[in-house]
């Protein structure tokens, strides 16, 4: 322990994407001292990869905006089983949120009276998410970065949690290893905040990068913390499949927002087969342009391709399925069919969608002003995470703070697109403000030497094991196929089952597997430390997913098709139980307040 570098602060940042970086910035400004641990180099967050934009109501576009319609539109995404508090305090501060950034230099496509422009995407009733572009996530990360250096808050890049401490049932800290050199670390804090994303990683086909491997979800787990919602995983609809070097690369949703159509091998619009009860062809206009989406005596034009993400997925592999896919697995997305209704199109599609642009013409030698793009279902999003105070984002355990992706409950069981990027900051900022006030209240902890040294020993077994015991990447390679296979967008129980089979074997195989060499720039050593987080995760989804026997939103069961009422009631609820196995309950979902169901209604007609 002695030989170890130790840092202290008061709050603890875990993560430096969107939700860190702003929890970083909200904690500093409360006074108290504040360490950011980023897995990747500053500024590499997964965050920069969201495309179209930031979700909120501010009315620029359309006026009859507001946040009820957020909120409704948010709990109608996510079929009701939302945590309704997150729900209604997002769609209240994410105006404000967005007017920060663009205060503290983010720099938002206009327009024409100088207004922040705000573009439609899939499940929002009107015009509402504030974009650069298509590179809206590298401007928020580049806003939020040059504000947390400008506070002068304390970045340990390249490091990677093992472990929380604990003092006394409170966390007390973290244990780290710097990925460079593998030395050990170890951060003492009052409070820690998670904010590490996404697990991705757990599926053979994912948008998200390579540290997406479900940290915050395990770290948090092992540390006693509650996890809601796994079974529901997002599969975004538009992944690219080809070249097979970059399959499930994300395809952004705004393409679809600026008039992308989707097509199968017969050229035909094959979203028209599926119109939702509250969408209707009004005039011969509609059937080309697309649906009127009608509230009453409100209406506003939505092409069919920007349903929910999860219809959406279905709906591209049931092309697939029946032989009327694109020759890589996917479909057909067609921008550059534009040209018939803008002048300039190829330059408009430029300004527009510069990143996807540039990305197909380097990856795939293809011009989409020109050209349609092959795409499909790509993992994407988990709705799932460690169950937080809608207020405050405290978690089950004190101390412990969770916003972003690794926190649950503002999504119910599917995510709006747009609202990733304002959940970031609505939450960021309020993980940042009551990590801050309970840090405050807190002595310096006391840190466990025992369990930091049982965490080292532990890390390194697979030095001691050697590359012949067992391949770590083998190890990742088989619990992506299984989860791919048998825990994917369709699932049955006998298929779960097996899965849950497998996931035992492919324990027993990360726990004996290991590596040769040294510490030092050892990527199969971090591999097996990063089974741990990935198989915790994988079995939460599984045993989540076998729970929930209906289908609602990204839980789609095969063999319970029908979305059930008595399902809407609780939240699948998994924790480590005393034996150290996973445990599965049911958490009720508390009643809503009798003015926000009265918002719901209002939408409703």
């Amino acid at each position: 322990m002695s030989a170890l570098n130790t840092f202290s602060y008061d709050v603890l940042v875990i993560g430096a994407g969107g939700a860190g970086l702003r929890a970083a910035i909200e904690a500093a400004g409360q006074g108290v001292s504040v360490g950011l641990i980023c897995k990747s180099l500053l500024g590499k967050a997964h965050t920069v990869m969201a495309e179209g934009g930031i979700a909120a109501a501010m009315g620029n576009v359309d006026d009859r905006d507001n946040w009820q319609v957020h909120f409704a539109d948010t709990m109608r995404g996510g079929q009701y089983v939302n945590n309704w508090r997150m729900a209604e305090l997002h769609a209240k501060e994410a105006p404000d949120r967005v007017r920060e950034l663009e205060a503290w230099g983010a720099v938002f496509d206009r327009t024409l009276d100088g207004k922040i422009l705000q573009r439609n995407f899939g499940g929002h009733r009107y015009p509402r998410l504030a974009h650069v572009g298509d590179r809206t996530g590298l401007e928020l990360i580049r806003t939020l970065q040059d504000h947390t250096v400008y506070l002068g808050v304390t970045v340990h890049m390249e490091h990677t949690v093992i472990d929380l401490l604990m003092d006394e049932g409170r966390v007390a800290g973290a244990l780290a290893y710097e990925r460079e050199r593998g030395r050990f670390h170890v951060f003492a804090a009052k409070a820690v905040i998670l904010a590490t994303g996404g697990v991705g990683r757990a599926y053979r086909v994912t948008s998200n990068s390579w540290e997406g491997t479900g940290d915050g979800h395990g770290l948090a787990y092992r540390a006693g913390a509650e996890l809601i919602d796994m079974e529901f995983v997002q599969i975004h609809p538009t992944g690219m499949v080809w070249p097979p070097s970059v399959k499930g690369i994300l395809v952004t949703e705004g393409v679809r927002g600026e008039g992308g159509v989707l097509k199968n091998s017969e050229g035909n619009r094959f979203m028209f087969g599926d119109i939702p009860d509250n969408y209707k062809l009004q005039t011969a206009a509609d059937a080309e342009e697309g649906w009127r989406y009608t509230q009453g005596d409100k209406t506003a034009r939505r092409p069919p391709e920007l349903l929910t993400r999860d219809h959406v997925a279905r709906c591209i592999m049931r092309e697939v399925k029946a032989g009327r896919g694109s020759p890589h697995g996917g479909v057909y997305l067609d921008i550059a069919w534009i040209k018939e209704k803008i002048a300039n199109a190829p330059e408009h599609i430029k300004r527009k969608l510069p990143s996807m642009y540039h990305q197909f013409k380097q990856l795939a030698d293809l011009d989409i002003t020109k050209e349609s793009m092959e795409v499909g279902p790509t993992t994407h999003y988990i709705m799932g995470g460690i169950r937080v105070n809608a207020d405050t984002q405290e978690s089950t355990v004190p101390g412990l703070f969770a916003a972003g992706e690794c926190a649950a409950g503002i999504n119910g069981a599917n995510r709006l697109g747009g609202n990733s990027l304002s959940d970031l900051i609505v939450f960021g900022k309020r993980a940042g403000e009551y990590a801050a006030a309970y840090a405050k209240r807190r002595t310096a902890p006391t840190l466990d030497t025992q369990a930091i040294d049982a965490g080292i020993q532990e890390s390194l077994k697979p030095f001691d094991r050697g590359h012949a015991s067992g391949n770590p990447y083998t190890v990742q390679s088989d619990l992506q196929d299984t989860m791919q296979d048998l825990v994917g967008i369709v699932r049955l129980e006998t298929e779960m089952q097996e899965a849950l089979a497998r996931l035992a074997a492919l324990n027993a195989r990360a726990a004996s597997a290991g590596v040769d060499g040294h510490r030092e720039y050892h990527s199969g050593w971090h591999t097996y430390l990063d089974l741990r987080n990935l198989l915790a995760v994988s079995e939460a989804i599984t045993r989540s997913a076998i729970e929930r026997k209906e289908s609602r939103g990204g839980h789609f069961r095969d063999d319970y098709p029908d979305k059930d009422p008595a399902f809407s009631l609780f939240n699948v609820a998994v924790a480590l139980d005393a034996t150290g196995a996973m445990r599965v309950s049911r958490n009720p979902i508390p009643d809503m307040p009798a003015e926000l169901k009265q918002v719901i209604e209002d939408q409703k007609q």
